[in-house]
C-alpha cells in the first residue's frame, strides 16, 4: 500500500482590498479576521462579547458620565437632596426663630446672609426651604408621572373609546391656566402642609406626562417584537409591562425630568401670591414674597432665597436636557 501523505490544510483565500486575491494558510487567515487591537472574545469595538450589541440605557448611561452638564447639575442636585434632608448639617439656627432687633440688618459673624424684615436668619432659612422644594418638586413629579403615564399607556395601547375620551379630557385641562387654576382652587385651602399644593400639581399636571406616554406606547406596539408576542398568546398585561413599557418609558423620563424644576418655581410662584404654601413654613416663595416690599433697604434677603431657586430649577432643568440628549438616538 502506499505510504500515506501528511494532511495538509488547504489554503484560505483573503481579498487584498483591491480587487484581487491572495492565498493564506488557515492560521493566517484567522489572525486576518480579528479586529487589530481587539482582544479575543471581544467584538470588533471591545464594548462586549462579540455580536452582543450594548442596550439604550448602557449607552445613554457612558454618554452622561461623559457630559460636564450633567456632572455640573447631578452634583448641584446631589447637594440639595442632602440638605434637604439634613439641613441641620450646614445650618444650625432655627428658621422660625427671629428677632426684630436685627431686622433688614446686613451680613455678619455667624450670620452670613444677614436677617429679613422680621429679624429671621436669611442663611438658615434659604437652606431649610430648600427641604420644602424639593419635596414638592419630587413628590408632585412621581404623581404626575405615574398617573399620567398609566392613563396614557392604556389609551395608547387599547385605542378607541377609551382613547377619544380621554383625548377630550386632556383638551379640557390644557386649556385651564396654571397659576389662575392655583389662585382659584388653593384660596379655599387652609391647610399649611405640602399636600395641597401637590395635588394641585397633579391635577393639571397629568395631561402632558399622558400625551407623551400615548404616542410613545402607539409606537412601540407597532413593533414586531410586540406582534410576535402577541401571537404566541401573552395576555395585555404582559405585553405592556414585559414589552412595551421599558421602550416607551425613555420619553417619560425625560419630560418629568425637566419637569421637576418647573413644579419646585410653580411652588414657589404659588407661595408668593399667598395661595401655595403659607407661614409658619418655610419657603422660598415665601421668603421672596415677605422680602419684596424691603427690596431697596434690605435687598440681600430676596437675593439668596431668590439666587436659590434660580439655581435649583436651572439644575434641574440641565439635567433634564442632558437626559434627553443621552436617551434620544436621533441627537447622536
Amino acid at each position: 500500500m502506499p505510504e500515506q501523505q501528511p494532511y495538509e490544510a488547504e489554503p484560505a483565500i483573503a481579498g487584498t482590498g483591491m480587487g484581487g486575491a491572495i492565498d493564506l494558510a488557515a492560521s493566517e487567515a484567522t489572525t486576518l479576521e480579528r479586529t487589530p487591537g481587539a482582544p479575543e472574545g471581544r467584538g470588533p469595538g471591545g464594548g462586549g462579547p462579540a455580536g452582543k450589541p450594548r442596550s439604550l440605557w448602557s449607552d445613554a448611561w457612558r454618554d452622561l458620565r461623559r457630559n460636564p452638564v450633567f456632572l455640573l447639575s447631578a452634583l448641584v442636585i446631589l447637594f440639595l437632596v442632602l440638605i434637604s434632608i439634613w439641613p441641620s448639617a450646614i445650618a444650625s439656627g432655627n428658621p422660625l426663630q427671629c428677632d426684630l432687633a436685627k431686622a433688614q440688618d446686613g451680613a455678619g459673624p455667624g450670620h452670613p446672609f444677614g436677617y429679613d424684615g422680621q429679624g429671621c436668619d436669611v442663611y438658615t432659612r434659604t437652606v431649610y426651604g430648600a427641604r420644602t422644594s424639593v419635596t414638592v418638586g419630587v413628590l408632585a413629579t412621581l404623581g404626575v408621572s405615574v398617573f399620567g403615564s398609566v392613563l396614557g399607556a392604556l389609551a395608547g395601547y387599547f385605542g378607541g373609546l377609551w382613547d377619544a375620551v380621554l383625548s377630550r379630557v386632556t383638551d379640557i385641562f390644557f386649556a385651564i391656566p396654571v397659576v389662575l387654576g392655583g389662585l382659584v382652587l388653593l384660596s379655599v385651602v387652609t391647610s399649611n402642609t405640602v399636600w395641597p399644593v401637590i395635588g394641585f400639581m397633579v391635577l393639571l399636571g397629568w395631561p402632558q406626562i399622558s400625551r407623551i406616554a400615548r404616542g410613545s406606547v402607539i409606537t412601540a406596539k407597532q413593533h414586531d417584537y410586540v406582534q410576535a408576542a402577541r401571537a404566541l398568546g401573552a395576555s395585555d398585561t404582559r405585553i405592556l409591562l414585559r414589552h412595551i413599557a421599558p421602550n416607551a418609558v425613555a420619553p417619560v423620563i425625560v419630560v418629568a425630568t425637566i419637569a421637576l424644576g418647573t413644579y419646585i418655581a410653580l411652588e414657589a410662584t404659588l407661595s408668593y401670591l399667598g395661595v401655595g404654601l403659607k407661614p409658619p413654613s418655610v419657603s422660598w416663595g415665601i421668603d421672596i414674597s415677605a422680602a419684596s416690599p424691603y427690596i431697596r433697604n434690605a435687598p440681600h434677603a430676596l437675593l439668596w432665597p431668590s439666587g436659590a431657586l434660580a439655581v435649583t430649577v436651572l439644575a434641574f432643568i440641565m439635567l433634564g436636557d442632558a437626559v434627553r440628549d443621552a436617551l434620544d438616538p436621533k441627537l447622536r
